[in-house]
């Protein structure tokens, strides 16, 4: 990944995470896994596992903890309402910023 993709994507990772929660719950290596299956392969669990402290800090996603085969248990997050519409002001702003870009692209006004 490139210095001017890593840094785009440190501005947006968080809404992503968000996105993947908000179609099922997962646990922090579940989310770096499809990351790098999604081609994010240069994607630190650790950058995963600090963002999700802060969203779990900042109350937008909820936390159970579930036994594992394989040690700790482990804690499997999900959407909560907060998380819900900061993800929905996320996509709102993705739109408006890719339509503008997309105009700049093309040449318009």
């Amino acid at each position: 990944m490139g210095k001017q993709e890593t840094e785009m994507l440190k501005g947006i990772l968080e809404g992503i995470v968000l996105a993947i929660l908000g179609r099922r719950p997962a646990y922090g290596y579940e989310i770096t896994s499809w990351l790098r299956e999604q081609g994010f392969a240069d994607i630190a669990e650790g950058t995963v596992y600090a963002l999700l402290v802060r969203v779990e800090q900042r109350g937008l996603v909820e936390v159970e903890r579930v036994p594992s085969e394989k040690g700790p248990p482990r804690k499997v997050y999900t959407l909560g309402p907060a998380g819900r519409d900061y993800l929905d002001e996320f996509w709102r702003t993705w739109s408006f910023l890719a339509e503008r870009l997309e105009q700049l692209r093309e040449g318009g006004d």
